[in-house]
């Protein structure tokens, strides 16, 4: 069955970075859009990013752009997440979710077109 474990969550200073992994297993890896998603407390689960098999890029919110970087090695079956000055309003925990797509495609910012996601990663950042 599919599988998708995140790592690479903790607790940094505002201005600090971190980068997050997300392996997948049980699918084929290459054709499936991956895209990360982020719960803040008290608050609904939002999109970060998503990258198409091709490597097609969208970032989800304008508060990221600039600061978070979105890439895949299909090789290792591998999603990353590289945040870097990170700021308090970041913190949250973040989730990996993948679906099949026939092409690199637009509107996968929401998170009810994915049925296949991790168990989550915390990322908490202190002022």
């Amino acid at each position: 069955q599919v599988q998708l474990v995140e790592s690479g969550g903790g607790s940094v200073q505002a201005g600090g970075s971190l980068r997050l992994s997300c392996v997948g297993s049980g699918y084929m890896y290459s054709r499936h859009l991956m895209a990360w998603f982020r719960q803040p407390p008290g608050k609904e689960r939002e999109g970060v990013a998503y990258i198409g098999p091709n490597g097609g890029i969208t970032y989800c919110t304008d508060s990221v752009k600039g600061r978070f970087t979105i890439s895949r090695d299909n090789a290792k079956n591998t999603l990353y997440l590289q945040m870097n000055s990170l700021q308090p309003e970041d913190t949250a925990m973040y989730y990996c979710a993948t679906r099949f797509v026939l092409a690199d495609s637009l509107g996968y910012c929401d998170p009810g077109r994915f049925a296949y996601w991790g168990q989550g990663t915390q990322v908490t950042v202190s002022s």
